[in-house]
């Protein structure tokens, strides 16, 4: 198997930065072992104008067999000659994907201590793949790549070059063009290579979805062809690839565009707020979650949903605040939240009291038992309604914080904001916005199947008519639970 990464100089940088970002030297080779046989990496071209680096993977058919799926119905081991006579040392499949991962794991996080601001721009990129097994052909590679913005050049090999009758076969030779970071490029054949070849050559196990995921943060959650993309990377496993298409909802829901809100909120302050400065209304939100966590005398505290970091950091700056964690379901929130804070730089003192956790709020996490308390900050309202249940049991049921704050739109403001049309909600990405009563009515429910009391707080100019902006429960456990839970 074999597949080139090229690149050119621009903007007065050498195309040979392409080994830093590689960390492969571009004047050795250098080999790997992987499970299946021996992975090289080497450059057959490297100069200022133009770099290519190569990986070459020797596959041993007898440690495919080995450690494959080298068994037969019933279980009975497999005698057919196939076994060993097959495409796998020629074609591009799940197996060069592994040995990508192995040559250039510090790429595909996107680290390169020595060129940081290189490793995070893009890059004019070029990558070959001769020979690629794509079930579905040329036009399915195209619906795969187009949308992650590369040019495509996908040219069908033929059976046989002698007899052009019999027609081409379901190889493909590969050009990708584009200018993208290194990094979104290797994460992007990482995931793609074994989808186009329908198969993997390794047991599926459930940690599958946790790197489908982290691989394909950025880019999966938005992709049109995500559902097969899935399927196809966790081998047709329903069940897997049912848990992994929830999670990419959630993660779609989770990168809702920041700037969006923050400029809803700032044009409510600005309708609603003429005579002096306004204070922003994610401002006050926040401002009153704090509030309502000091009168709680909370000091260990759940940001869920904590996207870019923005509550983490006014949570830390109160010393009251003793330990602090964020939760997201998207790694690329909360690399955005790490780097926002400046977690690198932060004191040692400061940073023992931050943690940031990947997690989805749709399940069960023992991470999450134990705290004071817990906020969903306009989070809820990103969810489908039938997903609230399983939002609400793993707050409130399982992870059982002592106060759980919730704040949410109020629907009947937004027609105090006059360039909002009438029926739209405040973002496009709101699944549902509530009146007064039906948030009420909902935080109630569950203070009642949860052992918790609920109280109600506006945030923001509380019109006499339509109530305020946004919308505030302080749920609290009972003194009676409480015990029940210490005990």
């Amino acid at each position: 198997m074999f597949l080139t990464i090229s690149t050119t100089g621009s903007k007065g940088l050498p195309a040979t930065d392409l080994g830093f970002l590689l960390h492969k030297h571009p004047d050795k080779a250098q080999a790997f072992s992987t499970s299946y046989g021996d992975a090289h990496v080497f450059y057959p071209e490297a100069s200022a104008e133009r770099c290519t680096a190569a990986l070459l993977l020797e596959v041993d058919p007898v440690a495919l067999v080995r450690r494959g799926k080298g068994k037969g119905r019933g279980g009975a081991p497999d005698m057919s000659l196939a076994q060993y006579v097959n495409d796998r040392p020629y074609a591009a499949s799940s197996l060069l994907a592994v040995a990508l991962r192995t040559a250039f794991a510090s790429a595909l996080r996107g680290v390169c201590n020595a060129l940081p601001e290189r490793a995070a721009s893009p890059l004019p990129l070029r990558i070959e793949v001769p020979v690629l097994p794509a079930r579905g052909g040329a036009a399915l590679v195209r619906r795969l790549f187009e949308p992650l913005g590369w040019t495509v050049e996908a040219e069908a090999v033929a059976l046989d070059e002698r007899f052009p009758e019999w027609g081409d076969s379901r190889y493909i030779r590969l050009v990708l063009e584009g200018e993208l970071r290194l990094a979104d490029a290797l994460r992007h054949l990482y995931v793609l290579l074994p989808v186009m070849d329908d198969a993997k050559h390794y047991w599926v196990s459930p940690d599958e979805v946790d790197k489908l995921l982290r691989m394909g943060d950025g880019w999966l959650p938005s992709h049109p062809e995500q559902q097969l993309i899935t399927s196809r990377y966790l081998s047709r496993r329903w069940s897997l690839t049912r848990q992994a298409l929830e999670r990419l909802e959630l993660a779609r829901l989770a990168e809702a565009d920041d700037t969006e809100a923050e400029e809803i909120d700032n044009a409510i302050d600005e309708e609603t707020d003429t005579d002096e400065k306004p204070v922003p209304l994610a401002v006050r939100r926040r401002e009153a979650i704090l509030d309502a966590l000091r009168a709680a005398g909370a000091s260990r505290v759940l940001d869920l949903g904590c996207g870019q970091g923005q509550l983490v950091g006014a949570l830390l700056k109160d010393v009251r605040f003793t330990e602090i964690v964020g939760v997201d379901v998207s790694v690329r929130a909360l690399n955005e939240a790490a780097r926002r804070l400046r977690l690198e730089r932060m004191g040692e003192r400061q940073s023992s009291r931050l943690t940031l956790l990947q997690g989805s709020l749709a399940y069960t996490d023992a991470r999450l038992k134990g705290y004071d308390a817990a906020v969903l900050s306009e989070v809820i309202e990103h969810l489908d309604l039938p997903r609230l249940p399983a939002l609400e049991y793993a707050v409130f049921g399982a992870a059982r914080p002592a106060t759980v704050i919730v704040t949410t739109p109020n629907v009947e403001y937004n027609v105090r904001w006059e360039t909002l049309p009438a029926g739209h909600v405040r973002h496009s990405d709101h699944r549902f916005e509530w009146t007064r009563e039906e948030f009420r009515t909902w935080a109630h429910q569950v203070a009642g199947r949860h052992g918790y009391g609920v109280a109600f707080a506006p945030v923001g100019p509380d019109d006499p008519e339509v109530g305020p902006p946004t919308q505030m429960s302080v749920f609290s456990l009972t003194k009676t639970t409480a015990k029940e839970a210490a005990a």
